[in-house]
C-alpha cells in the first residue's frame, strides 16, 4: 500500500492540496482537470456566478453522467449473463446429445 502524498490541483483558479496515494496521482489530476472544465462550462461567461452554485451544478452533471454509465453497465451485465446462460444451455444440449 502506497503512502499518501500531498498533491496540489487547481480548480476554477483556486488551488487545493489533496492527500493521495502516489499511484493515484495521475488519476486525481485528471479528475481535477475534468472538474475544472465542467465548472468553467457551467460558469460560462458569468464570472460573477457563485462558486458554490457552479460547483454543485458541475457535480450534479458529473453525477448524472456517472449514473447513466452505471445503468448502461448494469444493462450490459444483464445482457451478458443472458447470453452466457443461452450458450451454457446450448452446450449442455450438445453434451447430452452425445
Amino acid at each position: 500500500m502506497s503512502a499518501n502524498e500531498a498533491v496540489s490541483v487547481r480548480v476554477l483558479d483556486r488551488e487545493y492540496t489533496v492527500g493521495v496515494a502516489a499511484d493515484e496521482r495521475e488519476s486525481l489530476t485528471a479528475a481535477a482537470r475534468l472538474l475544472d472544465g465542467r465548472m468553467r462550462e457551467v460558469r460560462g461567461s458569468n464570472r460573477m456566478a457563485a462558486v458554490d452554485r457552479v460547483a454543485v451544478l458541475a457535480a450534479l452533471n458529473l453525477a448524472h453522467e456517472l449514473q447513466q454509465l452505471r445503468e448502461e453497465n448494469e444493462h450490459r451485465d444483464r445482457e451478458m449473463a443472458r447470453l452466457l446462460d443461452d450458450l451454457q444451455r446450448k452446450l449442455d444440449g450438445l453434451i447430452d446429445a452425445h
